[in-house]
């Protein structure tokens, strides 16, 4: 590259082995706002591990009948975003925004998930009062959203009011990562691939060393209203609910 700084503005030359692709509109919005919530909050994040060995094994006993009986797929979105929903009933200060010297901790739980579009870029459908919702239910209205949100077919309205956000970076095979917060939200989750591997296991007569499906969790949030002792057990929490899932539960 050749930049010539005489004068007014830098002039540069970039030859024919650099591409320059313009930035979409929605692209714009997304980089604006990942700089804006990062310039707003100081991020702090917080991470775990869980064994998701009951919740793999329930999934893989239960997708067929919920393909067959409800013509749904069953994903594990619906079951974290279920654990989400209990944990912050417990923990309330993460369903929450600022305003100005203000902490507004909402009632309604509504749960966005963040979902990358064929384009590349990222749009966040909210399930709204996500608490109220059973795991059919969840499951149904997820596969809904993700459906028409890579069909660009999303009402304005389904697109906003979210109190919390959580992204699934396992679905690029990424075992954790430290999310940006959704503004004016104080927190966001990520959780990771699923993965088998050999965890120590104590039990009343001993310890050993078993196969297991784990997976990571990671939690960022606003040190402005959530401190490591909320954040940190809110994200224990979740865990936990994913592992005490009931492998005998029924629909």
């Amino acid at each position: 590259m050749d930049i010539k700084t005489a004068g007014a503005s830098p002039v540069a030359k970039i030859g024919d082995n650099v591409e320059i692709v313009e930035m979409d509109r929605m692209r714009k919005l997304i980089a604006d706002h990942m700089v804006k919530s990062l310039q707003i909050s100081p991020h702090v994040s917080s991470f775990v591990e869980a064994d998701l060995s009951n919740v793999v094994a329930w999934r893989n006993k239960m997708k067929k009948v919920f393909k067959e009986r409800y013509n749904e797929n069953l994903t594990f979105m619906p079951i974290f975003v279920e654990a989400i929903a209990k944990a912050i009933k417990d923990f309330p200060m993460i369903n929450s925004s600022l305003e100005g010297n203000n902490i507004l901790i909402k009632r309604d739980i509504n749960i966005g998930i963040a979902a990358a579009l064929p384009s590349g870029n990222l749009i966040v459908p909210v399930i709204k009062n996500a608490d109220q919702l059973n795991l059919l239910g969840l499951c149904k209205k997820i596969n809904d959203l993700a459906a028409r949100a890579r069909t660009n077919k999303l009402k304005p309205e389904e697109i906003q009011g979210g109190t919390y956000t959580i992204s699934n970076l396992g679905t690029f095979g990424n075992l954790l990562g430290t999310p940006i917060i959704n503004q004016p939200q104080v927190a966001i989750l990520a959780v990771g691939a699923i993965v088998k591997r050999p965890v120590v296991i104590e039990r009343e007569d001993g310890d050993f060393i078993g196969i297991r499906s784990m997976m990571y969790l990671s939690h960022s949030y606003d040190h402005r209203v959530i401190d490591g002792y909320i954040g940190g057990s809110f994200v224990k929490r979740v865990a936990e609910y994913l592992e005490g899932f009931d492998i005998k539960r029924e629909i």
